[in-house]
């Protein structure tokens, strides 16, 4: 059986992606859903699909049914971490193909930056590495930039070109929190925070809640936006700490990404948008190679040349990511609402002519888990 085309995106919604006005984490997952049934012509009542995943809450999808009001028939709380959400679409599409759902609600909420930057505990994974000095999650990222240095002659001034590019993308997006240009100078002058990575080569650290309301492709024609088909999806994984990584500088990204694109029957030509995890400039990098954008081993020249900056050959993370744009611990919501915004001609100074097919891809922890969506109108 496949899903492909066989349900639609039909609201998306974000609210307070920099810092929230003291709104909870589940308020703010709150506040997005209400908006993105509104922009969707659907209310509360209609969602029998929840899915959802979070850092505070053990049980999110009991949290969030009780406070939005509703009883849904059917609920998933799959934690990927970062790329989650993206998952959610696939087993979204997956329940409404067979039946247990009729209207899906994907949210999430996050006050990361309020609550400073602080991370949930976990200690199944963090007892093995954290006692030895690893610092989660940047720590792991440095040594995954010194092997990728070390193996393809990667330099420090190509990841700081990744930098510039988002926040060269953040300049055209009017809700972006740093109205002002990065240089390369001004990336490699920043603090170093895990040897090679500067503190411009992290994401940001910000608050956030988004939403994303999905129905059956049927439904979606009668609702008041136009639908964004879910084309193909696809999931990989091998690994949750970082010492247990096989190949620091190769992911399962290339497995996901194959299998949606397969489903979706598009290739690397046919995307007009790419919105891919940008949590730390050499895991943007590695993924641009992985996804197949360009061969494993040169996405420091690929970068260097242009090519992911505006004007470039690949429209990525047009709203200017986690990077530039938010990043509330987790990224893969702003991912999707980005891509669908694209998709609908929405995105104003941003906007890429005629954008009909967009490739959407979530990372989880370490480079662990990953997640791929293609989507698409028309």
């Amino acid at each position: 059986m496949s899903i492909r085309g066989k349900t639609a995106i039909t609201g998306i919604a974000e609210v307070d992606t920099f810092q929230t006005d003291g709104r909870s984490p589940a308020s703010l997952a709150a506040v997005a859903s209400k908006r993105a049934l509104d922009d969707a012509g659907l209310k509360l009542s209609d969602v029998d699909g929840l899915f959802t995943t979070s850092s505070y809450y053990a049980m999110p999808t009991l949290t969030m049914s009780e406070h939005l009001g509703i009883k849904p028939r059917f609920t998933d709380s799959t934690a990927l971490g970062g790329c989650s959400f993206v998952a959610h679409l696939g087993h979204a599409a997956a329940a409404i193909e067979a039946g247990l759902c009729d209207v899906a609600l994907v949210c999430y909420g996050s006050t990361q930056r309020s609550d400073h930057g602080k991370l949930v505990s976990n200690a199944d994974w963090l007892a093995y590495e954290q006692p030895y000095g690893l610092l989660h999650p940047v720590g792991s990222f440095g040594l995954i930039a010194h092997r990728h240095m070390a193996q393809y002659g990667t330099t420090s001034e190509q990841l700081a070109q990744i930098a510039v590019a988002a926040r060269s993308w953040a300049l055209l997006n009017p809700d972006a929190p740093y109205p002002k240009p990065l240089t390369v100078d001004d990336v490699l002058g920043s603090p170093l925070i895990a040897s090679p990575l500067h503190k411009l080569d992290c994401c940001l650290v910000t608050d956030g809640g988004a939403a994303v309301v999905l129905t059956s492709a049927e439904r979606a024609r009668d609702l008041p936006k136009p639908p964004v088909y879910l084309l193909g999806t696809g999931e990989a994984s091998n690994h949750r700490n970082i010492s247990q990584m096989p190949d620091l500088t190769t992911t399962e990204a290339t497995r996901s990404a194959e299998r949606a694109m397969r489903m979706a029957g598009v290739t690397h030509a046919d995307i007009d948008t790419a919105h891919v995890y940008d949590a730390f400039t050499i895991s943007l990098l590695i993924l641009l190679e992985d996804l197949g954008f360009c061969p494993k081993g040169e996405g420091g020249r690929y970068v260097q040349d242009g090519n992911i900056a505006p004007g470039g050959s690949l429209a990525l993370n047009t709203n200017g990511g986690g990077l530039s744009y938010t990043h509330p611990g987790m990224l893969g919501m702003f991912l999707i609402t980005e891509a669908v915004r694209q998709l609908r001609g929405e995105a104003g100074a941003r906007q890429r002519q005629d954008a009909s097919v967009s490739l959407v891809h979530g990372m989880g922890l370490t480079l662990a888990a990953h997640a791929t969506a293609v989507l698409g109108v028309g």
